[in-house]
């Protein structure tokens, strides 16, 4: 496929065949492609602008730079995933931790910066030894420990900074919210995210209409009257016009608070990997360590540049999954589409005046949901937590992570939240495996000796109970 650009048309170019699907390799006409990939844009917007807003970043350099890692991600890739790169919310925690210590963009970029490059030398080393190197340093009670303290260190994020500036709009935007991800159905369900900013924003501007000005905090110590909703900044916004750059700045401290990320990325980069191969029906177990590595090569061109980290993103398999179309370029088109939006000031400005008590709404949902995909690794996992070898070590991690518990290393130096935190989880794991009993080495059944028949009836007979491999 030399390097993925080149497709041929599926059909009769409209719309797939009943029970087809328009492969990688295919496509469809190029204004329906247009149109898909316009969609797929659209699928991102509600996390990928929240994250660099969230994060302190120039929103119209993160959409920028999330269509030139797409184009970096699907040639590093031959055009075998189909994936699109946005602003990853791993890193709104990271981001405000290392704020909280005192360092800026410059700061923020650099550190996530050395990560990216961690997840480029870690996706080389599962390209030349295999992806059993994850799961033998990374199994799934270690993975979904560290995700599940990243999401959930984000909570006094919430509850002192944005929940505050405006209650009753958070409130109800927090219903919304919630009511459009359970009720929805389809490509809407994927963008409910989006859907309650848009209700939000709406709710903000009626608000300052009907009763004035707000009298609360607007990320300070004192409250201020302020309106909700401040548009100033978009009517001073140029229609065209480059989104600001800045180089990254390297201070270890905050390095050592942005390395668990990675983990968290790998996580998400072998799910993505396994969701498109189970979809497109192709073996794809060569390429998640090029899909690793890319996005490592991608994070990094863009922290280069003062933008936010890139990896794949889920919603984008909600699309493919509902229009069965699997093409690539489509993910081109997005990619061209999120690179027109960069430069656009005026646009990144709407953004950038999303209200605080907007965020406060959504950000109660999406850092408990990151949070809760810890939870959800554990399930697919089958991770036993009465085993006491994969309890001890994820309930200290976690409690250290959400806690904020700090160990003072030096005078200048400590370690504190999620980065010694996924330190005690990968540690002590290790560690107490390598003292632990025989028996607590040894995968239980899920199920009790009278039911396990079950448990082989559902893997086809073809996985003993409790085995927990890869």
């Amino acid at each position: 496929m030399g390097l993925g650009v080149r497709w041929t048309l599926h059909g009769d170019g409209r719309t797939p065949a009943p029970g087809a699907v328009v492969r990688p390799d295919e496509r469809l006409s190029w204004p329906r492609t247009a149109g898909l990939g316009a969609q797929h844009v659209v699928a991102m917007f509600g996390a990928s602008f929240v994250a660099p807003v969230l994060m302190g970043l120039d929103p119209n350099l993160a959409i920028m730079m999330s269509g030139i890692a797409t184009m970096v991600f699907l040639l590093a890739t031959r055009g075998r995933v189909p994936s699109y790169l946005g602003c990853s919310l791993s890193f709104v925690g990271v981001a405000a931790a290392i704020r909280a210590g005192g360092g800026d963009s410059a700061v923020v970029t650099g550190a996530v910066f050395v990560v990216g490059a961690a997840l480029f030398l870690a996706g080389l080393a599962v390209h030349r030894f295999g992806a059993h190197i994850i799961h033998a340093t990374m199994p799934p009670v270690v993975t979904g420990a560290v995700v599940m303290l990243i999401g959930f260190n984000l909570a006094p994020v919430t509850a002192s900074t944005y929940w505050p500036q405006d209650q009753w709009t958070a409130l109800l935007t927090m219903l919304f919210t919630g009511l459009a991800v359970v009720c929805l159905r389809g490509f809407w369900s994927r963008i409910a995210i989006f859907l309650g900013l848009l209700f939000g924003y709406g709710l903000s501007w009626v608000l300052d209409r009907i009763f004035g000005m707000i009298h609360s905090t607007t990320g300070g110590a004192e409250a201020v009257d302020h309106w909700r909703l401040d548009l100033s900044g978009v009517s001073k916004a140029d229609w065209i016009g480059l989104p600001s750059f800045h180089a990254p700045a390297f201070e270890w401290s905050a390095i050592l608070i942005a390395l668990p990320v990675v983990i968290a990325l790998i996580a998400e980069n072998a799910g993505h990997i396994k969701a498109v191969a189970e979809m497109t029906g192709d073996r794809l177990d060569d390429k998640l360590g090029t899909a690793i590595a890319a996005d490592g090569a991608a994070s990094m061109l863009s922290t280069g540049v003062g933008g936010p980290p890139n990896t794949t993103y889920s919603e984008n398999i909600g699309v493919m999954a509902a229009t069965r179309v699997y093409s690539t370029a489509a993910y081109w088109a997005a990619a061209v589409f999120a690179l027109l939006f960069g430069l656009c000031p005026k646009f990144g400005a709407v953004v950038a005046a999303i209200p605080g008590g907007v965020l406060g709404g959504i950000t109660v949902i999406l850092y408990g949901m990151i949070g809760l995909l810890g939870a959800q690794i554990w399930i697919n996992g089958r991770v036993d937590l009465r085993n006491p070898l994969n309890l001890v070590p994820a309930a200290a991690g976690i409690i250290i992570g959400i806690g904020g518990v700090k160990l003072q290393i030096t005078d200048s130096f400590e370690l504190g939240g999620i980065a010694l935190g996924t330190i005690v989880v990968i540690t002590g794991y290790h560690t107490l495996r390598f003292f632990a009993p025989a028996h607590m080495k040894v995968e239980e059944p899920l199920l009790d000796e009278g039911t396990s028949t079950y448990d082989e009836d559902a893997t086809g007979g073809d996985t003993p109970p409790g085995d927990k491999r890869g």
